[in-house]
């Protein structure tokens, strides 16, 4: 038997065993396709399993529908982006029930997908498990509450908490206060910061109990205090120096280019696609960089740049969240919420330390 040919055996093989078990990693390699249907689906397809003698594989939709075979309704084989789908679908049905508790193997059979690689690839692609993604829109729609009318009782049922003393348990860990505080712009929170100075100029450094709320660049102490204030406008703000030496030291490093931000806990708020982007940029390493549209397309949105730039412009933790290490696909070092002399200056501390 020629080699090839035994290659293409040894090949089909393997992609049998892959329908056999629905292989998430194997969507979007291949479709598999039935003579007796006349039909052709992804290796993760739901349907029952046909018999491997009318079977046969294709590397593209196209080359299947050129063969005479339709797309299956069901797993939709020729959509561009298969697992973007289907993570739209389960974030389509947690969004439809934000009232009760959405378990992964609901969402497994919602989706046709196992719970195991549902679980892998809802964090691959949004970062964030669908246990997370639940609570962070009911999240969102409490502080949309929040900030329409100020009533706890009434927001949290609006959310999708049962009770309010759910609300507390949930929404307290998650926003860094308690939910009425955050409505009423941070009543009740307690924000310590201290200012310092380094080769960029003035820094500011505002921690929670949770984590650094807030880390930023300025020319001045005075509009960095007004910065805070204004974020934080009904929060107890404290200037504590001596409290957060520690935080200093290693954020000095940090901006050196001599010690990675990962070690710092920061508590910022976030939607989903923003905690996405941010995980992403964390990946980056020190003193490289990444075009938006890299960043899009690694967090499985290739077509959103734009979106990505404005997550990075949202960040409000300079440094920690280092969005200095994205650039334009033009060129050029690009724009940066505090200036792009200071983002140019990180990112060649950064490489003369590597």
């Amino acid at each position: 038997m020629p080699a090839t040919i035994k290659r293409m055996e040894h090949l089909g093989e393997q992609q049998w065993q892959q329908v056999l078990s629905r292989d998430a990693r194997a969507d979007g390699k291949f479709v598999y396709a039935v003579r007796s249907t006349h039909i052709y689906c992804r290796p993760t397809c739901p349907s029952r399993r046909p018999s491997r003698a009318n079977v046969d594989f294709f590397a593209q939709p196209s080359a299947a529908e050129r063969a005479g075979f339709r797309a299956c309704k069901r797993c939709r084989p020729n959509a561009q982006n298969p697992q973007a789908q289907i993570i739209e679908a389960a974030c389509k049905f947690v969004d439809e029930h934000l009232d009760s508790r959405v378990t992964l193997s609901q969402l497994a059979k919602y989706t046709g997908y196992s719970p195991f690689h549902l679980q892998r690839l809802f964090k691959k692609t949004l970062g964030i498990s669908p246990q997370q993604y639940q609570a962070q829109r009911r999240l969102a729609n409490l502080k949309s509450g929040l900030r329409r009318n100020g009533i706890v009782t009434d927001a949290a049922y609006d959310a999708g908490y049962s009770s309010s003393s759910r609300l507390y348990e949930k929404g307290t860990s998650q926003i860094g206060m308690t939910p009425a505080s955050y409505g009423k712009n941070g009543a009740g929170a307690q924000i310590a910061y201290t200012i310092f100075d380094c080769e960029l100029g003035k820094v500011l450094v505002a921690k929670t109990e949770q984590g650094i709320c807030s880390l930023r660049f300025a020319s001045s102490a005075a509009e960095l205090e007004r910065e805070l204030r204004a974020e934080f406008s009904a929060a107890e703000i404290a200037r504590k120096d001596s409290a957060l030496t520690s935080t200093v030291s290693t954020v000095r490093r940090c901006i050196a280019g001599q010690a990675s931000a990962r070690q710092l806990p920061f508590d910022v708020q976030a939607t989903a696609f923003q905690r996405l982007v941010w995980a992403e940029l964390q990946r980056i390493p020190a003193g490289g960089t990444r075009t938006y549209e890299d960043v899009a397309k690694r967090i499985g949105h290739p077509r959103a740049h734009r979106a990505v730039a404005r997550a990075c412009a949202a960040n409000h933790v300079a440094v920690l969240i280092p969005c200095h290490r994205v650039v334009p696909k033009a060129g050029g070092d690009g724009g940066y919420r505090w200036g792009r002399e200071r983002k140019a200056a990180l990112l060649n501390a950064e490489r003369k330390t590597r």
